[in-house]
């Protein structure tokens, strides 16, 4: 099964998206271009593409992304259109401008993990009715979209805020970072703008404290800058930014940019709770509200076929509690069993909406994550392990917090294999781990 990442890119020529795709090669997403839209349709009729590039100019509007979309199905192609200045259109996000490689690379992979997280929500919708539990749709609510601006007032960033404003979103200014993670905490927010200054130390202080935090870890972040300063877009992104509007993007643009991450982030954590309104059903482990050992096994075999019908890649893995003597005697005292509530809901807060977690043993979880490789979701699990392994358990009285660390088991779902298997081996692998 290929799982490698691919990109169509449809342009007539390479002047505005060539340099781009010489990027998005780079950081491994592979692109095709078709010249032509006929030529597309008939790559994404041919191939498993993840995603489309357009350059606006010459295209034929919503009639031609339909039938780009018709052609990639059942898979759902998201979307980025380039050089269009009317507005997002149909497309799922719409720049001005062909943006830096890594932030198309992020954008186009937050838009990817979107569609997967409405198929991964049909998926388990069919799992629950098959043990006859009805799963309600997602509930979006009635509020209007709610935003975080982050720094000192400037004329550009207040014009963002205004355009924020005009266009429905709830916009809450904070000009330090003490009252940012203030309101941070005290209510929910779909997106946060923070507001690179001469100084960008405030808004990367933010970005910090809030991919350290499970509660606030999957908040979209956009940094806006203030000037032409050299800055490494690369790092920043590796920072947790999902999103980096230049000093010349137009104040309209860069608020549309950050309303589309806001309308996703809000859909997929309405996903989240109709998924966790589950939790407390005879399916879940009483403990943790996580998969049990049947209804995970269930589910798999469902994200197996799926993701063959899709030619996507599927990987599992498998955490243990590694044996640390602070956890042995936190287990002799009966601590580790009351840690493994709070453990529980950690994990289920740290995977992605479309990744499945499940409790199969006392000291033992499992995580499906569709459309992910052996490589990344390893990257997954040891980043699920490292923020756990940051917070200290209660021990009981006189004796110091222990932390759980734990060992990390990965496989990913090759041709012909079944369900069980993949599972098999990536229990065999915590061995090597």
């Amino acid at each position: 099964m290929d799982s490698d990442p691919r990109v169509l890119v449809v342009a007539f020529d390479d002047d505005l998206i060539g340099p781009l795709c010489e990027g998005l090669d780079q950081l491994g997403w592979p692109t095709m271009t078709a010249r032509t839209l006929d030529a597309a349709v008939l790559v994404l009729k041919d191939m498993a593409v993840d995603a489309a590039v357009i350059d606006a100019r010459g295209m034929e509007g919503g009639a031609a992304l339909a039938r780009l979309r018709e052609a990639a199905a059942p898979r759902y192609l998201p979307i980025l259109m380039i050089g269009d200045e009317s507005g997002q259109g149909d497309a799922d996000l719409a720049m001005s401008s062909a943006p830096h490689p890594a932030q198309a690379a992020l954008r186009l992979d937050q838009l990817t993990r979107a569609g997967i997280a409405e198929e991964e929500f049909k998926l388990r919708q069919q799992t629950f009715a098959a043990h006859g539990v009805t799963l309600q749709a997602p509930d979006l609510g009635d509020t209007p979209l709610q935003i975080l601006t982050a720094g000192a007032a400037d004329r550009r960033f207040l014009a963002m805020s205004n355009a924020l404003s005009a266009a429905g979103a709830e916009v809450i200014a904070a000009p330090t970072p003490y009252t940012a993670f203030d309101y941070l905490h005290e209510r929910a927010f779909d997106a946060a703008v923070l507001w690179g200054g001469q100084d960008h130390a405030p808004a990367l202080s933010i970005a910090s404290g809030m991919k350290r935090n499970t509660r606030l870890y999957h908040i979209p972040l956009v940094l806006y800058l203030r000037g032409a300063a050299e800055v490494e877009l690369a790092d920043l992104f590796r920072r947790g930014f999902a999103d980096v509007a230049a000093a010349e993007t137009p104040e309209d643009e860069t608020a549309e940019r950050v309303l589309a991450l806001a309308r996703n982030h809000r859909r997929r954590q309405a996903i989240r709770r109709a998924l966790d309104s589950v939790r407390g059903s005879d399916l879940t482990d009483a403990a943790t509200g996580l998969f049990t050992r049947d209804l995970f096994a269930s589910h798999l075999a469902r994200l197996a076929e799926g993701a063959r019908s899709r030619n996507r890649a599927l990987s599992v893995c498998v955490l243990r509690v590694a044996e640390r003597d602070p956890v042995v005697q936190a287990r002799d005292g009966g601590w580790l069993d009351r840690a493994m509530p709070q453990i529980g809901a950690m994990v289920s807060r740290l995977v992605r909406v479309e990744d499945t977690a499940a409790r199969l043993g006392p000291e033992l979880f499992a995580l499906v994550l569709p459309a992910t490789s052996a490589a990344a979701a390893r990257m997954a699990a040891e980043r699920i392990s490292a923020v756990i392994a940051c917070t200290a358990f209660d021990a009981g009285k006189d004796r110091s917090p222990f932390v759980v660390e734990f060992e990390v088991g990965v496989a990913e779902m090759r041709n012909g294999e079944t369900p069980a298997a993949v599972l098999e081996r990536a229990s065999a692998d915590l061995s090597r781990s």
